[in-house]
């Protein structure tokens, strides 16, 4: 009986936190399908009638559609050069273990636990001419994301066997075709979980956008919806359709790659 009352508890505890994350969520989607005056009330309620055409008024006026080229863009291009990158300097790192790499490792593991200066980074892409610029962005986001990706995947590499390799290059691997044609197989659930989180983190980012672009040219769709929210801050319904369209690649990316996820995480958390 009293195992039982544990595990009701723990339901109704776990029920109680999804409501708390499911709830904004909720009130945001239901609210964009209502007119002006009753979703500036904000209430849970369901629409009186619902107003589907708000989403295409916001595609028109938001400048939408620009704006999701850029995310594509940047998380795109950013995420599949950054985790690529860093998977195979994850390799090097893992296998050859000199003085060299081992301080590389954990300088750029340093990175995890230092916030980004802006000031600083600014004045860096200034000086090599890519300030304000799509490739001095992608570069910014994929600098952001080397520490996390290079440890989640040297430290599943740690955990794959070294004979592989051995018998990989008695049968005439060279380097890369070690790595494409052995090692990186065996590392799709680490390399499609880094590829989602950073996506999603590229995707969401808010700051790196604006300090690094002054032009609406640039912006995100982040950046898009906050422009929309200044000229619109009176229709929220309007907002709330913004937000929505915002979110819906970023869900589509998680439900794709969900079961990679728990995986990909547990097996970079080996211990050497």
């Amino acid at each position: 009986m009293k195992k039982k009352a544990v595990q009701l508890t723990k339901h109704i505890i776990c029920i109680i936190l999804c409501l708390i994350v499911i709830m904004p969520f909720y009130m945001v989607l239901i609210n964009s399908f209502k007119p002006k005056a009753e979703a500036a009330k904000m209430t849970l309620a369901l629409p009186t009638e619902w107003h589907f055409e708000t989403y295409l008024e916001v595609i028109d006026d938001g400048n939408l559609i620009q704006g999701f080229l850029n995310s594509l863009t940047y998380a795109g291009i950013a995420t599949i050069v950054g985790v690529l990158g860093c998977a195979m300097a994850a390799f090097v790192m893992a296998r050859n273990r000199t003085k060299i790499n081992s301080f590389l490792y954990y300088f750029i593991i340093c990175g995890l636990f230092f916030p980004v200066n802006y000031v600083t980074l600014v004045r860096v892409l200034q000086t090599f001419q890519l300030a304000n610029t799509k490739p001095g962005i992608i570069i910014a986001f994929i600098s952001s994301m080397i520490p996390f990706c290079v440890f989640t995947i040297r430290n599943f590499i740690s955990s794959i066997p070294v004979e592989l390799d051995e018998a990989a290059v008695i049968d005439g691997c060279g380097p890369l075709t070690l790595f494409f044609r052995v090692i990186a197989p065996l590392m799709k659930p680490t390399l499609v979980t880094c590829f989602i989180l950073q996506f999603m983190g590229i995707w969401s980012d808010f700051m790196t956008p604006l300090y690094l672009s002054n032009s609406s040219k640039l912006y995100p769709m982040t950046m898009a919806v906050y422009q929309f929210f200044g000229k619109n801050k009176n229709a929220w319904n309007a907002v709330f359709a913004d937000i929505i369209l915002t979110c819906i690649p970023v869900v589509i990316v998680y439900l794709i790659g969900q079961k990679y996820i728990v995986g990909g995480m547990t097996a970079g958390g080996v211990k050497e």
